[in-house]
């Protein structure tokens, strides 16, 4: 099989030799859209390597559109149902209606650049943040293109996405917890104990939506996360936690473990009134009648309870976030708050709560004066 490069414009390209048809003429296939000759050259070796040992696919005329609906039926395989529900929303919502007309063969990093800045200037412009998801999305979804010699390269490592604004986590103080707590236990005593896992032990929504009975350990007052939930029309699906971090033991201090047994208390006495219809499925916190409980009746509690605890406003989910900030506020290594919480790395809680770091800094500091000047005299 034979191949030259040449020059177009301000790009290389390269022709090769792909085969005959049948009448015996060659066909030739342009492969176009490198910056230097040199990277023209290698794909081209490249190319011909794939040629000669059978593993060539020759490129289609499969629109970008079509490709991805393909790559996301097996997507859906592979990923929990909240994850490719997002997938098919971004990609429905906001890729297919931007470039999905464009052949893939044909996709440049000018389409991808000029579609990223349409989406910051739209009438309703998305955030920096999910446009690095969509950036992240076509990544992944063209290295599939890739290897299988759809594309000749992925065109998205070419192309920079917005850098995703610096989110600041709100968080509640020590008292407003506390008033939060206080109102919860007297006018929502069956969600209660949800409320007291988010900011006593940081666990997600999910994860405490999950929890059983048997994931406790009376004795030694540890708690293992060993599965999450995510609805879905069908109903709840189970799965086991996202990393080997997400999957942990969670020291339980004396309020949660006697707030435990207070809930375990009153749901018994729900199993009692319901007799052989309750469903015993061993979960902490479920329906009167032992199911599963929907999302959505735990997330009606929590706004009521804000509204009558008169705190401010945050989300459920930050919670959590004031779980890891009090802790850090108390001078607890950041490395045991990322074990609490399941962080795949130190650096994640590092980067969430750095917010509470400069606090932290001088306080640490002013210790560093105490220890070398003031023991000795000096001022």
């Amino acid at each position: 099989m034979k191949g030259h490069v040449r020059k177009r414009g301000s790009k290389w390209c390269f022709v090769i030799d792909v085969g005959r048809d049948e009448n015996g003429k060659r066909i030739q296939k342009w492969f176009s859209g490198f910056d230097t000759k040199r990277a023209a050259e290698k794909a081209m070796a490249a190319k011909l390597q794939e040629i000669n040992s059978g593993t060539y696919m020759p490129p289609t005329k499969e629109t970008v559109e079509a490709f991805l609906r393909a790559w996301l039926k097996d997507k859906q395989a592979q990923v929990r149902p909240s994850t490719f529900r997002t997938y098919e929303w971004l990609t429905r919502m906001h890729i297919i209606p931007n470039i999905g007309h464009i052949e893939l063969e044909d996709l440049r990093p000018p389409h991808l650049q000029t579609f990223y800045r349409r989406l910051q200037e739209q009438d309703k412009p998305l955030s920096n943040r999910t446009i690095l998801h969509v950036h992240l999305l076509l990544h992944e979804a063209l290295d599939r293109a890739v290897k299988w010699g759809m594309v000749a390269r992925n065109v998205a490592d070419a192309v920079d996405p917005p850098r995703p604004e610096i989110k600041r986590t709100k968080v509640w103080t020590p008292e407003q917890a506390q008033k939060f707590l206080s109102v919860a236990q007297t006018n929502e005593p069956r969600f209660y104990i949800a409320f007291a896992l988010a900011i006593l032990t940081g666990m997600r929504k999910s994860e405490i939506l999950a929890l059983r009975w048997a994931d406790i350990d009376w004795d030694n007052a540890v708690l293992y996360v060993n599965q999450t939930v995510t609805w879905t029309k069908q109903g709840p699906i189970f799965h086991e936690p996202k990393t080997d971090r997400s999957r942990r033991a969670v020291a339980l201090s004396p309020e949660t473990i006697e707030a435990l047994r207070r809930h375990r208390v009153l749901q018994a006495g729900e199993r009692l009134l319901y007799g052989p219809a309750y469903q015993d499925n061993g979960f902490v916190l479920a329906r009167m009648d032992g199911r599963p409980l929907y999302p959505r009746t735990l997330d009606n509690a929590w706004y009521r309870t804000l509204e009558a605890a008169d705190v401010p406003k945050i989300r459920f989910h930050d919670l959590r976030h004031t779980h890891a900030s009090l802790l850090l506020a108390q001078g607890v290594h950041p490395k045991i708050v990322s074990e609490r919480l399941g962080h795949s790395t130190i650096n994640i809680t590092l980067d969430t709560y750095s917010h509470v770091l400069p606090g932290l800094q001088r306080e640490v500091a002013d210790r560093f004066d105490d220890l070398l000047f003031r023991k000795t005299g000096r001022n």
